[in-house]
């Protein structure tokens, strides 16, 4: 089912929004009144995780300079206090940071132990990450969201019924990227890509997104950094660009720090999309419809910056939880999770289409934002393109292409 956002939100308080999010709980399935049950949230990150620290050029110049995406979560934790209240649930939340990464499976072990958490955000590196995720894989009393990585594997053969995923896939960005390229009529694509694991990851996965479209790959160039002469064919960006006819350039290079030369630089006039110029997000600060610019003040007047996709992860991920509690009448995580895959749940994402979590891999479903750095140009599925299912399947890997099926697995 998909529900049109709506502009009344525009004119609400906060209360009032939170209490059009929850759906209505009828008297004979509320919690009994007096009976405030718990409700603990876990956060889990890294101590000096290097994913936070500053990425600087050769110069010194700041290229990224990620933030812990908490404050997302505290923003929801603060929004679903009334919702806590007319339902008889105290939500709570702690935050544990982890020394190491090498023990990270031992130590959520033991921190679910001494202190039980039924929904745990994970802020890991990708191995810790799934060290914790094999060792709850079928766990029945946790449930653990992905809310930092987009890694399609994670989703595909490393799939497990204890973890859901709030931040979109690769594939879902790289589906949304070629849907608006194919509607645009910029059918021929020359994909550059880094020489790195992840960065060939992401063209791969945007080839694969051309092929689902109708795009054809003009040619894929690999690029290194660097001035060495020997190598100018892979590192001037004229020489990179020149020789092949296409219409757009598709850049794949996670780093930033050749990708932000190659926009007005390429040697025929194109533009430049992928992880440069026109990027595929989760969330973007300049989302202005469907009740965003609240979400946006709220988080900025509270973390004192911009809303990034990654905080978007975390906000949603605990406002979904909230929201299987409130329909379900329930604080069991089993009845939460049948509640979260359930064909009739589906809670506000603040982006005009209403999200549902895949029952065959704990994807959420959403809209997809493309976006320069200043203004969202396109919000995907693009019109026109449709779905025998859910419109927002067409983003991603679909049910019958999925090696995932958890749908289908019995703990």
């Amino acid at each position: 089912m998909i529900i049109e956002g709506t502009a009344l939100r525009w004119f609400l308080g906060v209360g009032l929004t939170i209490l059009l999010f929850a759906m209505p709980i009828r008297p004979d399935r509320a919690l009994a009144a007096g009976e405030a049950k718990p409700f603990a949230f876990l956060y889990v990150s890294l101590a000096g995780d290097p994913h936070y620290a500053q990425a600087k050029g050769y110069t010194g110049l700041v290229l990224r300079d990620r933030k812990s995406p908490i404050e997302g979560a505290k923003a929801a934790i603060r929004e679903s206090r009334v919702i806590g209240r007319s339902i008889g649930v105290k939500f709570t939340f702690a935050h544990v940071e982890l020394e190491t990464a090498g023990n990270a499976a031992d130590a959520v072990a033991g921190l679910l132990a001494q202190k039980p958490a039924k929904a745990v955000l994970l802020d890991l590196p990708l191995a810790p990450f799934r060290a914790v995720v094999r060792r709850f894989s079928d766990r029945d009393d946790v449930i653990f969201f992905n809310i930092r990585h987009r890694d399609d594997v994670l989703r595909q053969s490393q799939c497990a019924t204890s973890l859901f995923h709030a931040l979109p896939s690769n594939r879902m960005l790289t589906d949304a990227m070629a849907q608006y390229l194919k509607s645009r009529g910029w059918s021929r694509v020359l994909v550059l890509a880094r020489e790195t694991q992840e960065d060939q990851n992401l063209a791969d996965r945007f080839t694969a997104s051309a092929k689902k479209f109708g795009l054809t790959i003009a040619d894929r160039r690999a690029f290194v950094l660097g001035n060495d002469p020997r190598e100018r064919d892979k590192n001037n960006i004229a020489l990179l660009t020149g020789g092949a006819r296409y219409d757009v350039v598709f850049l794949a290079d996670g780093e930033g720090e050749f990708g932000r030369y190659v926009p007005f630089a390429t040697y025929r006039p194109r533009p430049v999309v992928g992880t440069d110029g026109l990027v595929a997000s989760a969330w973007h600060w300049t989302w202005e419809r469907y009740g965003a610019p609240q979400l946006n003040q709220r988080f900025d007047r509270r973390a004192s910056r911009r809303m990034a996709a990654q905080d978007w992860a975390a906000w949603v991920a605990v406002r979904a939880v909230v929201e299987a509690v409130a329909r379900s009448a329930s604080t069991d995580v089993a009845t939460i999770k049948q509640t979260l895959t359930d064909d009739k749940f589906a809670i506000d994402l603040y982006k005009g289409l209403a999200g549902s979590f895949r029952p065959w891999d704990h994807q959420l479903r959403q809209p997809i934002l493309l976006h320069t750095y200043n203004a969202v140009i396109a919000r995907a599925p693009i019109e026109g393109y449709l779905h025998k299912d859910n419109i927002l399947d067409s983003l991603g890997i679909d049910i019958s292409e999925s090696v995932c099926r958890l749908d289908k697995r019995t703990p």
